[in-house]
């Protein structure tokens, strides 16, 4: 039997961002790198500015074969244990006053990497976890167990590590390089599961430099900012997923985007200024296509979304 994997949940149709992976352009040396990181199990970390499709690249992974798909959004709050697992303090202190303290092990809560690490063991404990924190009473039934096949195959994305502390990326060398770890509040140890194949993905916008150790842990692809040719591409893959088809009007205004964001991010580069990203570029495409607006348009419709969605800065002509 095909194991039914839990794939990155799509959004509604409307949607700015939809996580679902359906819609992606892969570019440059992306196919190979993740293949590498297969190989030798190291994490992917992807660089690149902001609006790239960093993030979006470890959904379409998880969308193209099918695997499951668990993502963490760092903060300058998170640290290392967080992507690991998580303890309810404010739950087993409310416990504790209502003196109906629960083992400790119903307070923990896998995080993504042990989700892709040893799946088996996590879906076991959550529904360990699960049965503990049912009200106790007589002829009280069994949790439900999901009777869904388990994925092995995932795809884990650790978003925006250059947000955190250095110490986060620190704290995470031993569980990326021997994919072990201990649950501080229980003492348990945490092995790998031979079967699990894990792809981690890791994002920076590169607002902080990371330590030279983890860097050296890591697989590195710098996402380069797409040509025009390229950014049509993206477009007419946008819409042929979620709205199609794409048609000729549709050709020509993506091609009129695409040498004006060029043409942005030149004078950008100049003034050091920001430039127009891909995300960017997309809002403008989608927002003149649904409209009925044109680039080569001079009323204040068009000025008016080139400044909000592409320059984002006030009095720009």
């Amino acid at each position: 039997m095909i194991p039914e994997p839990t794939p990155p949940q799509p959004t509604t149709r409307n949607a700015p961002d939809r996580p679902d992976g359906r819609a992606y352009v892969v570019r440059g040396d992306l196919d190979l790198a993740v293949d590498v990181a297969l190989a030798t199990g190291r994490p992917l970390l992807l660089r690149g500015d902001p609006g790239s499709g960093k993030s979006s690249f470890a959904a379409h992974v998880a969308w193209l074969n099918n695997w499951a798909y668990h993502e963490h959004v760092v903060t300058s709050r998170t640290q290392a244990p967080d992507l690991l697992w998580s303890f309810d303090h404010v739950l087993r202190l409310a416990d504790a006053q209502a003196q109906r303290l629960k083992p400790i092990d119903a307070y923990v809560e896998p995080g993504v990497l042990w989700k892709a690490f040893a799946p088996r063991c996590a879906r076991a404990h959550t529904h360990r976890a699960r049965s503990h924190r049912l009200p106790r009473s007589r002829g009280r039934r069994p949790v439900r167990t999901d009777s869904t096949e388990l994925c092995t195959q995932s795809v884990v994305l650790i978003d925006e590590i250059d947000k955190a502390d250095p110490e986060l990326p620190n704290g995470l060398l031993v569980p990326l390089g021997s994919r072990r770890f201990t649950l501080s509040q229980t003492g348990r140890d945490i092995e790998p599961e031979d079967d699990a194949k894990a792809l981690v993905v890791i994002t920076t916008n590169e607002q902080r430099e990371l330590p030279e150790a983890f860097l050296r842990r890591c697989l590195v692809v710098k996402l380069e900012h797409p040509e025009p040719e390229e950014l049509v591409e993206v477009a007419r893959t946008h819409v042929d997923a979620y709205d199609g088809p794409f048609t000729d009007a549709d050709l020509l205004l993506a091609q009129d985007l695409a040498d004006l964001v060029q043409g942005l991010r030149a004078d950008a580069e100049r003034r050091a200024h920001r430039k127009p990203s891909t995300a960017e570029f997309l809002d403008a495409f989608h927002a003149c296509r649904k409209m009925g607006i044109r680039v080569e348009d001079s009323d204040e419709r068009w000025r008016t979304l080139r400044r909000m969605a592409l320059l984002k800065q006030d009095n720009v002509a």
